[in-house]
């Protein structure tokens, strides 16, 4: 273990406190976005999107991470250095690509440097890529055991001896000063992650292309997990995540982020999709048999071209591309408004940089004045 010097704790416990959350200013804290939606080769050009978020005044800055020039926790880094009341939250990264020592390390490294504005946010990820890299397929009690072993890491606690789902590992200490309260962020798509999230996360992030029922129906299921595990089911936060495409973006736009987007899903792990929309599996299957599928040679959303996307739609059931947000930016406004009328508390609003948000940003400050729905604001919530 790294000798932090004689003076370390001294430093640590002279750290800043965390901003209150009363301080913050955004004018949008139930909308987020993510940075480098989709496929991405430039990092760089998450500064200047971290920042026009912030200056949009939206709510929540989210992360995903792919094994290239995405990696969360230097993106997060990043984000966070750009900007002073936007929150962070890495949606997803996971427990198994790094050692917990490293993951709690640079959660608390996040957390004050962002002066509290960041969440850890994990995820199941997929079997078929571990298998492919040649690490361990995650299960429900790895992430409660990982998540565990954070949390009291970031309380100071001295883990020894730890023989569990998330590994075995002697000693695990990072700091006796630290009490730290860094949110855990949880994705889910099926019932059993939903149920886990409502019994150990402070939110959760649900995924691109659920219908509106289904949202109810993961809102319903995690907080009655929270209920039968004792905790405040209205203290978890609960984030819908919709595909936005206003009709100022055009029709290539539309086609990439709509077909293309779902495609790609459809491509890579379409069975839970369509299991937990109730969507037909048929249709997936002739879906995937397509010749234009098989034949494209990747993502769909990053290697098609517009023709090719258009042909790609008129494989998809329009029920299916509904679940998202079309049409004028009003109209976006109204699907927003849907998801809380789903019980959801905020909206990803997803696929767009945070300039092209722009005009749906202003449609739904209209809907706000007219009295429509803005999310729910428990102040309970420690991730808010």
């Amino acid at each position: 273990m790294n000798d932090p010097g004689p003076d370390a704790a001294d430093r640590d416990r002279e750290a800043p406190a965390v901003a209150p959350e009363e301080n913050r200013s955004a004018e949008f804290p139930e909308l987020g976005c993510y940075g480098l939606a989709g496929p991405a080769t430039d990092p760089h050009a998450l500064l200047e999107e971290a920042r026009a978020a912030e200056e949009l005044s939206l709510g929540t800055l989210f992360l995903s991470e792919r094994f290239n020039t995405k990696e969360a926790f230097t993106l997060a880094a990043a984000a966070g250095a750009v900007t002073t009341g936007l929150r962070i939250c890495t949606a997803a990264t996971n427990h198994n690509t790094r050692h917990p020592l490293v993951t709690a390390a640079g959660a608390v490294t996040l957390h004050r440097l962002t002066r509290g504005r960041y969440s850890l946010g994990l995820g199941r990820g997929f079997d078929a890529l571990f298998d492919a890299i040649g690490l361990p397929r995650i299960t429900s009690a790895q992430i409660r055991d990982a998540v565990d072993i954070y949390r009291r890491l970031w309380r100071g606690e001295t883990v020894l001896g730890h023989d569990g789902p998330a590994g075995r590992y002697p000693l695990l200490q990072l700091d006796p000063a630290y009490e730290e309260n860094i949110p855990v962020t949880l994705t889910a798509i099926g019932p059993a992650t939903l149920r886990l999230a409502g019994e150990i996360a402070d939110s959760v992030v649900l995924h691109t292309f659920f219908t509106d029922e289904t949202t109810a129906h993961a809102v319903h299921t995690i907080r009655t997990a929270a209920e039968a595990a004792g905790r405040d089911p209205a203290a978890v936060r609960i984030w819908s995540v919709l595909a936005v495409v206003d009709e100022s973006q055009g029709e290539s736009a539309r086609l990439r982020k709509l077909a293309g987007r779902l495609g790609t899903y459809l491509q890579g792990y379409g069975e839970i999709l369509v299991r937990v929309n109730g969507w037909d599996q048929r249709v997936l299957d002739g879906f995937r048999a397509h010749p234009l599928v098989t034949g494209a040679g990747g993502a769909l959303d990053a290697v098609a071209d517009p023709e090719t996307l258009a042909a790609i739609e008129e494989l998809l059931p329009a029920e299916w591309l509904a679940a998202s947000a079309t049409g004028t930016a009003a109209d976006c406004a109204d699907r927003i408004a849907d998801q809380f009328r789903a019980g959801a508390d905020g909206v990803i609003l997803h696929g767009n940089t945070p300039s092209e948000l722009a005009p749906v940003l202003a449609a739904w400050r209209e809907h706000r004045r007219n009295g429509g729905a803005a999310g729910r604001t428990d102040p309970r919530r420690s991730d808010r």
